[in-house]
């Protein structure tokens, strides 16, 4: 993959600004133009960036409805009702429903919970769920990551005489459910401050208001905000504002002293003893917690992030381990099909979105096959497979287009659709898919901009080895962390760097480059590593000049030395 390299070096009044900015935090001027870049310009905001403070999270009764939600449960535990804590069976989902769950059994016995069966349900709110919540005497719902679509199965849980609290993040229609009240940012009646919070975050807000109006100490919430990181990594919200406060504190958590069952995922990644960050949940953690939903049944991640006894736990963690194995393949091979039939189109070359279909593939892993297309092609990407005479799939985005506002563009043709600007899901009738596809382009073609489809990488700051090596460099942009979507990591480039004589192509089909490099200006030699760039290795041995962009990493096989992630390599006469 080579990127099309977007980098704007500051101007006179941005590098005075960083100075001064610099030496008032006690930074480099590098980074604290990264800063004012984010937006933060003051040595107060700097301060709040670095060290995000839980007594600043948003007052949890600025939502709307909140106040009804927490009348509601305050009722239905003083009627001593039958409780169901019902989510979504993604990281999400599972990790809000551990969150609550945990939370409320800690004051209240007669609770429940409930994760719909993706391929005998489907998704969201379902009749069976209603009827299971019927027979077991449920009085109350919570549902969370879900529900604001779901009016028809609302009304008939109503009907059942059973009330619904929802803690959603998606986007609304117009018209929403019968529920007692609707947690939900994205509400167009809601003044909120802050829009981007994950399922699990609105459960959270609902639990802090609870605590808040009962007297509880914040304190007892603390020890469940691992769940939240993960949830906000998972969920590729924007770690941003609120979202940052509690990844942050999250992680903090998830590295001393996690729950019992995320202690034993970490322990089967073999992240035991490390730094664990928000790239090892979207790489390691959240997978596995996803697996047991895409592959059998989400109830038993949660099974597994409920669990209080580590023993028991590392055996969940072990099986749950095993699904992601399955899925690895599964995953492997539908993306191999799916790129064949890519490839024979050719009328796609010359088109702005993809839309597959293959009645064979397994519903729980389309999402993962949308996300690698879209990363592969850059295009806003729909993956279809057959239910019976319908078709479920699910959408994924590039940067900046409304994968979610080009699906409801369609929506006469949809049966159900749901999510978000990057991610959604639907489901059609099957003989619906080639005037959906038609459509779906049509509307892509209108609104995608051409940038949006190309393979740019936005590059940070121009340095040299002599300060890529520094370790204070290194240390201050630890701070910036939690990285993710509004707060990535920051990327470098050195212009003008040789093989030192000893890179390598390695790994098992000798696809990486593992790299010695030196820069002509400063002498100074970097290892690094540039995975899947193997093709580069030629250009690099023949001793001519390239550039290279790069984010600064931790090299954890050499505890204490640094090691350059390389994004991308290109020879040194092409133009910044």
């Amino acid at each position: 993959m080579h990127f099309k390299w977007n980098y704007e070096p500051p101007t006179p009044e941005e590098q005075q600004a960083a100075k001064e900015l610099g030496e008032k935090i006690g930074m480099s001027p590098v980074l604290a133009s990264l800063l004012i870049r984010r937006g933060i310009t003051t040595e107060s905001a700097a301060k709040r960036f670095f060290r995000p403070q839980l007594a600043d999270l948003i007052n949890p009764f600025l939502m709307k409805d909140m106040d009804v939600a927490v009348d509601r449960l305050n009722d239905a535990m003083g009627r001593k009702e039958r409780i169901l804590v019902y989510g979504d069976y993604d990281v999400d989902g599972c990790t809000a429903v551990a969150l609550v769950y945990r939370f409320l059994q800690q004051f209240y016995s007669n609770i429940d919970y409930y994760i719909p069966d993706r391929y005998d349900e489907g998704y969201g709110v379902s009749r069976k769920g209603i009827d299971y919540a019927k027979e077991t005497g449920v009085k109350l719902i919570i549902i969370l990551d879900c529900g604001i679509k779901a009016i028809e199965e609302i009304a008939y849980a109503k009907e059942q005489g059973i009330d619904f609290i929802i803690c959603d993040h998606h986007v609304p229609d117009e018209v929403m459910p019968p529920a007692v009240a609707i947690l939900n940012p994205k509400r167009e009646d809601d003044a909120y401050p802050f829009k981007h919070l994950c399922g699990c975050g609105v459960g959270f807000k609902f639990m802090q208001a609870f605590a808040k109006n009962n007297g509880i100490p914040f304190s007892r919430l603390i020890p469940l905000l691992d769940f939240c990181a993960v949830s906000i990594a998972a969920d590729l919200v924007p770690v941003t504002d609120e979202n940052r406060i509690l990844a942050f504190h999250g992680l903090k958590q998830l590295n001393q002293n996690p729950n019992i069952g995320l202690k034993a995922i970490i322990d089967i990644c073999g992240l035991n003893g490390r730094d664990i960050s928000m790239s090892d949940i979207v790489f390691k953690i959240g997978p596995r917690i996803n697996a047991s939903g895409r592959m059998e049944n989400g109830k038993e991640s949660v099974d597994l992030l409920i669990e209080r006894d580590f023993a028991l736990a590392l055996s969940k963690a072990s099986h749950i381990n095993e699904y992601n194995e399955q899925r690895k393949d599964i995953d492997k091979q539908m993306t191999e099909e799916a790129n064949q039939i890519v490839a024979k189109l050719e009328s796609q070359k010359h088109r702005s979105s993809i839309v597959l279909y293959d009645e064979n593939w397994k519903k729980g892993v389309i999402g993962i096959v949308a996300s690698r297309l879209t990363e592969i092609y850059f295009r806003p990407t729909v993956v279809l497979t057959r239910d019976d005479n319908l078709a479920t799939g699910s959408a994924r985005s590039v940067a900046g287009f409304d994968v979610y506002a080009a699906i409801k563009s369609c929506r006469d043709l949809l049966l159900n659709f749901g999510g978000h600007t990057y991610a959604a899901g639907l489901t059609l009738r099957w003989d619906d898919i080639h005037e959906f596809r038609k459509r779906f382009q049509h509307y892509v073609d209108e609104h995608i901009q051409p940038e949006q489809t190309e393979a740019i990488l936005n590059i940070d700051a121009q340095i040299d080895f002599k300060e890529a090596n520094s370790k204070r460099l290194h240390n201050d942009l630890k701070r910036f962390a939690p990285f993710g979507p509004g707060n990535e990591k920051p990327i470098f480039c050195t212009l003008g760097v040789y093989d030192f004589g000893t890179s390598k192509v390695v790994g098992r089909d000798q696809e990486h480059i593992k790299l010695e490099l030196v820069d002509s200006k400063s002498n100074n030699v970097m290892n690094g590593i540039a995975f899947g760039q193997s093709a580069a290795a030629r250009y690099i041995k023949s001793h001519r000049s390239f550039d290279i962009a790069y984010t600064i990493e931790d090299n954890i096989f050499k505890h204490g030395s640094i090691q350059l992630q390389i994004e991308d390599i290109r020879p040194e006469d092409v133009e910044l």
